[in-house]
């Protein structure tokens, strides 16, 4: 009976990691996104950088419901109900291009980046519960794995189609041919069909796996209910939120910025969908291996000792970014990833452990964190637009220094505040 119920525990594991692949694939369309609408705009780097200001507002205004949605409806139905609102996010998106105007399409990617809330307020803790607490850490990184692997396809996928011959021809990423306009605005509505389509498949899997999934999680014991404010009286559910937010808004400003960055001739003049395979491959696939890497490395390490080497590393990389130029800096921005792959699945657990509010709330406030990538961004943009996209990679640099002391004071610090050892 203990071997067939861990098998089902496996194959429900098995199944959630489907999500977390999916999320990555969807969101990491922003990358060459917001390429293509500069160019169709003709917005300068803050203009354009809002298109995560709204993608990443929606955690901190939906986090809060999707916790107590979970609470009511049990991590299936609202995970169902998460792709259901992805799905309608993408045909908004799809419909709001065609009106050729921006505004629309940023409301639209509120509405997408609300399904990937709800999404990620369910899965993630469903992840670490599915099996014995000891390996949480290894079983969030494997499953953030996946949602890597979604993040480098889905920029190939993005910058394959968004990032053709209309954005490259246009002057300095600023397209004025009427022709040229129309033909970048019908790349993007094709890639958001495409997209939701395929949640939708992904919706249609999840369903017909919903009692393998449901009879897991009740195995691994329901969450308790609680109101997501009552992390807020934790002190590690606080210091767990500031740091999983810059991260959050440090990967997603390097991110952002990338493909514009590598374009420079003084970095390495790279071509925008060029740039693009470069922030796949190199930044994103970074990530992916070093997930692959720190999952291993988490079995033999503390997570608190990773996290803090990962954090330190990172910022270094944006001080070189900072101070070089050429090869050096173009590289040193792109090995920015491998450092970035284990910190959101490692503060995530270091912070339930530590926390003393329950798992749900936790989970909410920390996703609600997430807003911290909404404000970085526009902080980068600011940066690049008055002085230049090398200086804009202080304000990461600066977050990773936060983070890394997150690490350190979590290695003081043991679980549930007993001194490690």
């Amino acid at each position: 009976m203990n071997r067939i119920r861990q098998l089902g525990i496996t194959g429900a594991f098995v199944s959630v990691t489907t999500l977390f692949f999916a999320w990555g694939f969807i969101a990491s369309n922003n990358d060459p996104l917001i390429v293509a609408l500069r160019a169709v705009f003709q917005l300068n780097y803050t203009e354009a950088l809002l298109t995560q200001l709204v993608f990443f507002l929606a955690y901190g205004l939906v986090s809060l419901p999707a916790a107590s949605l979970g609470n009511r409806l049990g991590p299936v139905n609202t995970i169902i109900v998460a792709l259901a609102v992805m799905v309608g996010g993408c045909l908004l998106v799809q419909v709001s291009v065609r009106l050729d105007s921006y505004p629309p399409i940023l409301a639209a990617l509120f509405v997408l980046a609300s399904g990937i809330t709800i999404l990620q307020v369910a899965s993630n803790p469903l992840a670490a519960a599915l099996g014995p607490q000891e390996s949480s850490h290894f079983r969030l990184n494997f499953a953030q794995t996946f949602n890597s692997l979604g993040v480098v396809l889905g920029v190939h996928y993005g910058s394959w189609i968004m990032l053709g011959d209309a954005v490259i021809a246009g002057d300095r990423g600023q397209i004025t041919d009427p022709a040229q306009r129309a033909e970048a605005l019908g790349a993007v509505t094709q890639a958001f069909l495409i997209m939701a389509s395929l949640l939708a498949l992904v919706t249609l899997f999840v369903w017909s796996q919903r009692r393998r999934i449901s009879a897991a999680a009740s195995g691994a014991g329901p969450l308790p209910e609680a109101s997501v404010l009552d992390a807020i009286r934790s002190r590690w559910a606080i210091f767990g939120s500031v740091a999983i937010g810059l991260y959050v808004g440090a990967e997603v400003s390097v991110g952002s910025i990338m493909i514009n960055f590598l374009h420079q001739p003084h970095i390495l003049g790279l071509p925008y969908e060029v740039g693009g395979r470069y922030l796949a491959n190199l930044y994103w696939g970074g990530a992916l291996a070093g997930r692959l890497i720190g999952s291993m490395l988490l079995t033999r390490m503390a997570a608190p000792r990773l996290l803090g080497v990962c954090a330190l590393a990172a910022g270094a990389l944006c001080l070189t970014v900072v101070s070089a130029e050429g090869a050096v800096a173009g590289f040193a921005a792109l090995s920015v990833g491998l450092f970035n792959s284990i910190m959101f699945p490692t503060i995530f657990t270091i912070t339930l452990e530590r926390s003393g509010a329950s798992q749900s709330s936790t989970s909410g406030l920390l996703c609600l964190a997430i807003v911290g990538g909404a404000l970085l961004p526009l902080l980068v943009g600011l940066s690049a637009d008055r002085l230049s996209l090398e200086t804009a990679f202080a304000v990461p640099m600066l977050a990773y220094l936060v983070i890394a002391a997150f690490a350190l004071r979590a290695g003081a610090v043991g679980v549930q505040g007993r001194a490690p050892g």
